[in-house]
């Protein structure tokens, strides 16, 4: 076999592969004999069938499959000897398949780059510094009673607070729009869930009251015939319901089957949730800048197969969250993922490139305390901490992100950091930048 590259691009390698004739037919002839012992056909038994029919009724046929097998096994043998690593499936083309010579294709095949990593000393990242203060355990307790609020109804009219239960047409003009009617929908008012304008215009509403509004959808709206579009609601309020909050005491606790029903235990179990979720947050703040400025000071030819690949992931991703299980996900453009899809597939070859040039390897210690950290918001730690050693799929997920995590300490140790304090809310927002949260706190 003989086999020539050309360098078409930094991340495209394009091989033209000659395969001896002899060994085209010799394939051929193999295929055509383990044909031969197995084919049916009529007027001779099975396994007696002569070459000559076998060749005249499927050889062809077979000549074909045989020649893209030898394609495909012979790219395997080309990319393993001229030292090719493959980014994406390859594109052959058969230039010469004419029976008795040599085989001759083209294979144009994506490879990943070579990557000279920029200066880390010139990455710049904020470190957010954040505590969990009584305060914000009060207002946590305070979200708690909301979510185990009951709702009672009064003859006032309703205000910002108040639970509506209303029926609802809207129009366009005087024509009803579809999806825009419901029954029986309960609306806490002030909960900004509809689009402008909506909840304001039932405010002062009593039960048995009809009210018509009008609303603009806004240009962003997801429906495409209803962006920007005048409407009018037509609306009758059923019942108006005010919020009674539950006592902060032992039977409220009870709820949450602490074994410490007690106010105090409720407390420092809230408070030991939210600092799991703070140090949670501040650790993903951290690596994002860290990774964004990684990606920003780096010039790096993506290929494309590793994009679509990418493209796929965020496909698959937006279905579960907004499509369910039934949804296919390739309804769904590319076009719509294509810039976020390019930059974590940056980000994959940069991150693999320090692993490979710091000599990375997974840090057993730090997967312990990884899955030990994790395991804390389970009821039975242990189960979980054993669940994730023994399962090798699973394990190899916490693996590569404890990977990832010294990564950071790796680009933390040159990077420009420079702390920045804010308070637990502002902290806990994960697209929310550290610079303006601090102009603000």
């Amino acid at each position: 076999m003989q086999v020539s590259v050309a360098t078409t691009s930094p991340i495209e390698r394009v091989l033209t592969i000659t395969v001896p004739a002899a060994r085209v037919d010799e394939k051929v002839n193999a295929e055509v004999a383990a044909t031969a012992k197995k084919a049916q056909i009529d007027g001779f038994r099975k396994g007696k069938v002569p070459i000559s029919v076998i060749k005249k009724r499927y050889g062809q046929g077979i000549r074909m499959d045989a020649v893209e097998q030898i394609m495909r096994d012979s790219y395997v043998e080309a990319i393993q000897k001229e030292s090719i690593q493959p980014a994406g499936m390859p594109s052959i083309e058969p230039k010469n398949i004419t029976e008795g010579a040599d085989l001759e294709f083209v294979v144009k095949v994506e490879v990943y780059p070579e990557i000279t990593l920029g200066d880390n000393t010139t990455i710049k990242v904020d470190r957010v510094v954040s505590d969990v203060t009584d305060a914000d355990v009060d207002t946590m307790l305070e979200t708690l009673r909301k979510q185990n609020a009951e709702w009672s109804a009064v003859e006032r009219a309703s205000d910002d607070g108040d639970q509506v239960t209303i029926d609802f047409v809207g129009y366009l003009g005087d024509e009803a729009f579809e999806g825009g009617a419901a029954e029986g929908h309960k609306l806490v008012l002030g909960s900004n869930t509809m689009i402008p304008g909506f909840e304001t215009g039932i405010v002062g509403a009593k039960a048995g009251e009809e009210r018509t509004i009008s609303v603009t959808f806004p240009d962003d709206y997801q429906a495409e015939n209803l962006k920007g579009k005048e409407a009018s609601f037509k609306i009758t309020v059923s019942e108006v319901a005010e919020q009674i909050l539950p006592e902060l005491d032992d039977a409220f606790v009870a709820k949450f089957g602490l074994e410490d029903a007690t106010i105090d235990a409720l407390r420092a179990e809230v408070r030991k949730n939210m600092e799991r979720e703070l140090n949670q947050a501040v650790k993903a703040k951290l690596k994002n800048a860290l990774f964004d400025g990684l990606v920003s000071i780096n010039e790096v030819e993506v290929p494309s197969g590793l994009i679509d690949q990418e493209v796929d992931a965020l496909r698959k991703q937006a279905a579960s969250q907004f499509g369910g299980q039934d949804f296919d996900a390739s309804q769904l453009p590319a076009e719509l993922f294509q810039d976020e899809a390019k930059k974590r597939a940056k980000l994959g070859l940069l991150i693999s490139e320090i692993i490979k040039q710091e000599e990375l390897k997974v840090d057993d210690d730090k997967v312990r305390v990884f899955l030990e950290d994790m395991a804390q918001a389970y009821q039975e730690p242990q189960q979980v901490i054993e669940y994730y050693l023994k399962n090798k799929e699973q394990l190899a997920q916490v693996q590569s992100a404890v990977l990832e995590e010294q990564v950071v300490d790796k680009l933390l140790e040159s990077a420009q950091v420079t702390e920045v304090t804010l308070g637990y809310e502002d902290a806990i927002k994960p697209n929310a930048q550290a610079e303006e949260a601090g102009e603000e706190a």
